[in-house]
């Protein structure tokens, strides 16, 4: 049962360590600010597309691995009250 804790207190430490990653990388990617003078072509919407959704990728594997992290804190915390009654 200790190896079984350990792992998933593990486990709990490596997905919120990917969440603050994952959170870290999206929040390095600026989008360009745009002036009202300025002229957009095609190219530059792409950029600002490709970037959002590369930032939108990012945040959706931070909240992936928050939640991970969440549910195996709870695993963990529900396994540590059941075996704590079983003793």
């Amino acid at each position: 049962m200790t190896i079984l804790f350990l792992l998933l207190d593990l486990s709990i430490v490596a997905a919120a360590f990917l969440s603050g990653l994952f959170w870290w990388l999206a929040s390095r990617k600026r989008l360009r600010r745009i002036c009202r003078d300025e002229i957009l072509d095609h190219a530059d919407f792409n950029r600002m597309v490709v970037a959002y959704n590369r930032t939108q990728i990012l945040n959706a594997r931070a909240a992936i691995a928050t939640a991970v992290a969440g549910i195996l804190a709870a695993v963990r915390l529900s396994g540590n009250m059941i075996a704590e009654v079983m003793i």
